[in-house]
């Protein structure tokens, strides 16, 4: 073995307490590292496994009737490998002993069992038998939750007349991989539920024998999407065609797609801070050893070594650490990714989970970690090279002391000798002291970072629970009914308060942007006294939200649903004119006074010229309203609407909901309450999981700054504290000067973090702006400060304690007969 080779061994061990607290930051950046890829590229290789395997359609298409021709000329168009005709309708669901409305949806499927276009894998029971009208195949989702299983029986209103269906198997598809209904930004497995029955009898239920009102189909490889859409559009037209779309449009496929781009997010900026913190320990500890051993290196070079020889060894002492801390983060990291993976699945419902753990990830995780260790030592590794032995033979040159800020303003006299000692100590290596602190800080910005998803999703709830949703139900119709069905509505016992909306599917266009969405038809309201900011209506549900943290609203209380920005203030809807969501006027690239072009894609399929009124800076999906009248005078076919909110007497609520499940014309309905439910479930379910891991990386981060910043000032200061001991300082005091140089170090890191992880928070805002589904709001509470810095000071008062234990252990005369 080589001489640097064995004295590189006897270094590590000296500093094994530092080398380890360095190996831990290392070994947590690599871990999430490589848990977010890995778990990134699983469920990648899982879902396009899933699209393959049960062959996921390419382009989807919805009209109000056509006959099964059509399919077959569509199946003709330049590119189209396979077309599939259904028939697809929402219909109201009942079980036995549930009050609360449930909404499904019903599918045809082949009779007889065959290669489909969006296939079904079967997970329990059987398929359907030919010739049976009364046989479903139930998605595994709702099954799951409302503890179903083959042989149960569901209710269903179709076309207006109730339905008894007996369930003989539960399936998955890939069309419903996260079983969201369309009505809601919020997936609810417990009251939404898919059905497959078979194609003859959903057809005779619904009167469209030989027709169908919904079109899949796959596209070969290098053939146009655009162009078999345009295709498909114009085809479609003359029967109610509602725009056709490729699967980035499909809500299940948007969703998933847009949780693997935050997955993608978080997976780099958590890593970084974890190895930015590591390449300052590593800088700070590998400074200390060469400012030790500067005689060592002296008579090294005197002995022959070279320059890069030196340099090369104390590159190779932060390469060890660095190595040993990433070869135990892949572990980490592996194993946390298969159980990101698992906690996946149970949200993403895939046939199968794939694994895929790559040497690459693992790979790149270690390269990145190196190169932050290696930029983190350049600058000592380079001094130790260039130092001249003449030089090194002698010590470093004394620090400069000199009267503080504080002392030379005069009031040096009120502190005492250890707080003075304390000052002059901070202040005579300030840029030490400020990488300290910034090393406190990144263990507190990861905290904030972490719990600020938490806070941005109860304050999405309490924003579209509490103010936008101000109503107990909305109701939805099979098709657009004369303004009359409110007043039937309102007639219902317990019914207290209805405003009917109209939905409308659209197509917007400015120039050569368009979007597909739908127009939300509502009554127009004005705004009341500012600063006003009701609970909801009388009657009506929602969410209080936490404690003081409810955004404001200026919004009247007479509303059910409101349109409601995302900092709380209520937006009046003009009596003409657009308002359009932020995120879609900046995709059609438009402002206030613009006009858009809207193309209806219902009824007559009128195109008309519309101006933009107002913009409101919303959080969810691409929203799109107007007041009801101008949207009916819009669509030319006089007082029309397809649903409405309605406030309910929560002491009446079953009956009311039993007398929506038997009116023919509802096709769902859904309450403020179960989306709510839905919505703290899942939140509830992931946050337990997160905040230990958050826990325990930033616990990490700062015990291991702290940690090293008292091992190093121990080390320097060792024969100053022994004097002072001798002097007659006792332990405590002695303690209380080193100890209290950590504390101002770590005080002064902990608002700094605050502030890094407010830039880290905004930098995850900016990312998500561009997706369509949700954008975060960038809100963290007080209370999430509050919380990290705890954190952040327990793990450092840990520290400490070690750190006293060996300030209690100096042997005076050792330490008082060392050299300098």
């Amino acid at each position: 073995m080589r001489a640097l080779t064995r004295k590189l061994w006897r270094d590590l061990w000296q500093m094994r307490g530092p080398a380890l607290a360095i190996m831990m930051v290392v070994a947590a950046g690599v871990a999430v590292f490589v848990a977010s890829r890995s778990t990134l590229d699983s469920l990648e290789l899982t879902r396009a496994s899933c699209y393959d395997e049960y062959r996921f359609a390419h382009v989807f298409a919805r009209v109000t009737r056509a006959p099964e021709s059509i399919g077959r000329r569509a199946a003709e168009l330049p590119g189209v490998v396979q077309v599939q005709t259904r028939v697809v309708t929402d219909v109201t669901l009942a079980l036995d002993g549930v009050a609360e409305p449930l909404t499904g949806r019903l599918i045809s499927i082949p009779e007889r069992r065959g290669p489909m276009l969006n296939d079904l894998h079967l997970r329990e029971g059987r398929y359907i038998e030919p010739g049976r009208d009364d046989e479903v195949l139930l998605s595994e989702a709702f099954a799951e939750k409302r503890r179903l299983r083959p042989g149960a029986e569901v209710e269903v209103v179709v076309n207006g007349r109730k339905r008894r269906l007996h369930v003989v198997g539960l399936a998955l598809s890939p069309e419903y991989v996260y079983q969201i209904s369309g009505s809601s930004p919020w997936p609810d497995d417990e009251r939404f539920a898919v059905m497959w029955m078979g194609s003859e009898a959903l057809r005779a239920a619904l009167d469209m024998r030989g027709a169908f009102n919904d079109l899949t189909l796959t596209l070969s490889h290098g053939a146009s999407e655009g162009d078999v859409i345009a295709a498909l559009d114009r085809m479609l037209a003359p029967y109610g065609g509602l725009s056709a779309h490729g699967r980035d449009r499909q809500i299940s496929d948007q969703f998933v797609s847009d949780e693997f781009r935050q997955l993608r997010s978080s997976g780099n900026i958590v890593p970084s801070l974890f190895l930015a913190v590591a390449a300052f320990l590593m800088n700070v500890v590998v400074s200390r050893v060469i400012s030790t051993q500067r005689t060592q290196i002296a008579t090294l070079k005197a002995f022959g070594y070279s320059n890069w020889a030196i340099g090369q060894h104390y590159l190779e002492m932060a390469l060890v650490l660095v190595l040993a801390g990433a070869a135990v983060g892949v572990g980490v990291g592996l194993w946390l990714g298969g159980g990101m993976t698992q906690l996946y699945a149970a949200y993403y419902r895939f046939p199968a989970l794939r694994l895929r753990i790559t040497a690459g990830t693992a790979a790149l995780g270690v390269v990145i970690s190196v190169a932050a260790a290696t930029i983190g030592v350049a600058f000592a590794v380079m001094r130790a090279a260039r130092l001249p032995p003449a030089e090194a033979m002698r010590p470093e040159a004394p620090a400069s002391y000199k009267p503080t800020l504080v002392e030379r303003l005069g009031l040096g006299r009120l502190m005492s000798p250890a707080a003075r000692m304390i000052l002059r100590n901070v202040s005579r290596r300030p840029l030490r002291a400020l990488l300290a602190a910034s090393g406190v800080a990144l263990a507190v910005a990861i905290v904030v970072v972490g719990r600020f998803t938490e806070n941005a999703g109860q304050y999405m709830a309490d924003l579209q629970f509490r103010l936008v949703q101000g109503e107990d139900a909305a109701v939805f119709f099979y098709q657009a009914v004369p303004r009359a069905a409110a007043a039937e509505l309102a007639s219902v016992p317990g019914v207290l308060r209805v405003e009917p909306l109209r939905a409308a599917p659209v197509t917007l266009r400015v120039g050569h942007r368009e979007h597909r969405t739908a127009i939300v038809g509502l009554t127009a309201g004005s705004a009341g006294p500012a600063g006003h900011a009701p609970g909801p209506p009388a009657g009506a549900g929602g969410s209080a939200g936490p404690a003081g943290h409810a955004p404001r609203s200026t919004t009247p209380d007479a509303l059910l649903h409101r349109t409601v920005d995302r900092h709380g203030a209520f937006v009046p809807i003009p009596d003409e004119g657009l308002v359009l969501g932020a995120y879609l006027a900046r995709k059609l690239g438009v402002r206030p006074g613009d006009v858009v072009t809207v193309e209806v894609l219902e009824g007559r399929r009128p195109v008309r010229e519309v101006p933009v009124a107002a913009l409101i800076d919303d959080l969810v999906g691409a929203s799109a309203t107007m007041s009801l009248d101008a949207l009916n005078r819009l669509l030319g076919e006089g007082d029309s609407i397809s649903g409405a909110y309605l406030a309910v007497d929560r002491l009446g609520e079953e009956a009311v909901y039993e007398q929506l499940k038997r009116t023919p014309l509802v096709a769902g309905v859904s309450t403020t309450r179960a989306a709510l439910e839905s919505f703290d479930k899942i939140m509830g379910e992931n946050l337990g999981r997160m905040r230990t891991m958050q826990l325990i990386f930033s616990s990490i981060i700062a015990f291991a700054v702290v940690y090293n910043k008292a091992r190093i000032a121990l080390a320097e200061r060792s024969r100053e504290l022994a004097s002072l001991r001798v002097l007659g300082f006792t332990r405590a005091e002695v303690s209380l000067i080193l100890l209290g140089e950590l504390a101002v170090t770590t005080l002064a890191g902990i608002p700094l973090g605050m502030g890094l992880g407010y830039c880290f928070a905004w930098g995850l805002c900016q990312a998500y702006e561009d997706t369509e589904m949700f954008r975060f709001p960038l809100i963290i509470y007080p209370s999430t400060y509050a919380y990290a810095a705890l954190v952040v000071l327990v793990s450092a008062a840990f520290s400490a304690l070690v750190v006293r234990r060996r300030i209690d252990q100096l042997d005076l005369v050792s330490v008082l007969k060392t050299r300098d």
